[in-house]
Parts: structure tokens; C-alpha cells; sequence
């Protein structure tokens, strides 16, 4: 799934691209990826038309298109969802799902699925802040993030350290990636019971994410195959940069002590067992 340095990368590569153009057509290749859309995909395109798009916006891994008038396209991304910015001479890519042109007669705008478990929906009133994703924190990079009011939040909960960096109404934008390399960068163990964090700590690892994402975010995200690329099909390129996560048996980067691989909410979890070890206090 991407995280937010990958949404955001589609977000600043959507910007120039969209910004005050009129959607001339669409064209739903496929309904699954509006299947949100109640009224149906002839109802989705048709109510697109027309409208002029303003400056794409993001909160946490939620993306979304507002138009001038304020409605939006909420878009996610799912697991294989992508944004291609491509002219309309081009041959459209395999599994692309949604095509909009614009009145310019300028790029096309093509959502790309293979996996179709992302899609594209029309918030009515969303252009600020769709209604449907209301709910979501705030993300370290928002400038009303509030840094010590959420270290606050996270040590009054009872549970794993992990399982609350994951919790997208605590904190958005952190997935099982920049999560696992956080952890490391504090030197943190996963399951470390939430209640037991000293204020510090807690600053720390959220601080920890930011910085890590934020390099992320400096080359392009993090891309293990070709399922998330940017609008112009390019890969990120930190996997290169990772320090635990996905490298099992290799050396930790720190103390040089082999990487292991724990089993985490039927997912992997990846840490040093030297930096970063099992609390008395834990909880899973």
C-alpha cells in the first residue's frame, strides 16, 4: 500500500498537471474503480465534465482532486492505483481503468489498476476536506500538526507501539514500511506497551517517522515493483536507503547484529534484535 511519501509524489506530479484545466470526457474502461460512485460509472463521468480542477490535496495517504466548485475526486490508491499523465496519441497502459481528457486538447489524466482495489469517487463539498475521510489524523507534515498533543494521545493508549503508529486516527500517513524504519531510527521495540513511553520517546518516534518519510520523499518513495510509480511511470527509489524493513539476515546498519523478521497482524515486522529489544512491557 503506499504510504505518504509515495501519495505525496503523485500529488506534486498531479499539481502542474491539473491545476485550472476543464475535463473535456471521461471514459470508464472498467466500473470496479468507481464502484463507489452509487449512481454508476455513466453517472460519474457525465458529472465530471465541465468542471475545472484547483490544486490536488493530500492528508496522510488519502488523496483528493478538488474542483473549482467545490467538489473533489477522492482517489485511493489501493495496492496497484496509479495517476498517468500521458498524451492522448499514446497508447493507453495495460489495465488502465479511467480516462480523462480536457478541453485544452492537452495530457490525458489515466487512472492504471491492476488489482483494481483502489478507486476514484465524487465527494460532494470535498474540495477542502472530503466528508469521507474526515475522520483521518492529521500527518506529521500538516502545518496544524501538533506534535505534543499526539505524543500525548499515543501514550494514553494501552497497546503496541506499532499497532498505534498505524492507527490513521492518531497519526495518518504511516504504514508497516516507514513504521518499521521509525521504530528503528528510536531504537524501539514494536510491541513496547504505549503506556509505558516517556514523553520523550514518544516525541521521538513521531519525529523519527517525519524524518524518515521525508527522506523517502526526497527520492521518489519507496517502489518494490512496478505496482507504484509516479504520473510519469518512474520508480522511487528508497528502498535502496532501507534500514530493517523487508531486510531480513542482513546486517543492521547501526551495530551490525542480522535483521529478523517478526510475524505482525498477519503482516511482517522488521527490527534489530540488539537495538531494539523485547520490552518486559510489551503488548502485541
Amino acid at each position: 500500500m503506499p504510504e505518504l511519501p509515495e501519495v505525496e509524489v503523485v500529488r506534486r506530479g498531479l499539481g502542474p498537471q491539473l491545476t485550472g484545466r476543464t475535463v473535456a470526457a471521461v471514459q470508464v474502461l472498467h466500473p470496479r474503480p468507481v464502484r463507489r460512485h452509487l449512481a454508476g460509472p455513466a453517472d460519474f463521468a457525465a458529472t465530471l465534465v465541465g468542471r475545472t480542477f484547483d490544486v490536488p490535496s493530500r492528508r496522510g495517504k488519502y488523496l483528493w482532486l478538488p474542483f473549482t466548485d467545490g467538489d473533489a475526486v477522492l482517489a485511493h490508491l489501493g495496492m496497484s492505483g496509479q495517476f498517468r499523465v500521458d498524451a492522448p496519441d499514446r497508447p493507453l497502459a495495460r489495465n488502465t481503468r479511467v480516462v480523462l481528457s480536457f478541453t485544452d486538447g492537452g495530457q490525458e489524466l489515466r487512472f492504471v489498476d491492476q488489482r483494481m482495489f483502489g478507486g476514484l469517487s465524487l465527494s460532494r463539498d470535498g474540495a477542502v476536506l472530503p466528508p469521507e475521510i474526515a475522520h483521518i489524523a492529521r500527518d506529521p507534515f500538516d502545518p496544524a500538526f501538533d506534535l505534543g498533543e499526539v505524543g500525548r494521545r499515543l501514550r494514553r493508549r494501552r497497546t503496541g507501539l506499532k499497532r498505534a503508529l498505524l492507527d490513521q486516527t492518531l497519526v495518518s500517513g504511516i504504514g508497516n514500511i516507514y513504521a518499521d524504519e521509525a521504530l528503528w531510527a528510536s531504537r524501539l521495540h514494536w510491541a513496547r506497551a504505549t503506556d509505558t513511553l516517556p514523553a520523550a520517546a514518544a516525541r521521538d518516534v513521531l519525529l523519527a517517522a517525519r524524518d524518515v518519510m521525508a527522506a523517502a520523499l526526497q527520492q521518489g518513495g519507496t517502489s518494490f515493483d512496478a505496482l507504484y510509480v509516479d504520473v510519469n511511470g518512474s520508480s522511487g527509489y528508497f528502498s535502496r536507503a532501507l534500514a530493517v524493513y523487508g531486510q531480513a539476515d542482513r546486517p543492521c546498519p547501526r551495530c551490525g547484529t542480522p535483521v529478523v523478521r517478526d510475524s505482525f497482524m498477519n503482516r511482517s515486522s522488521y527490527r534489530c534484535p540488539r537495538c531494539q529489544r523485547r520490552p518486559r512491557s510489551a503488548r502485541w
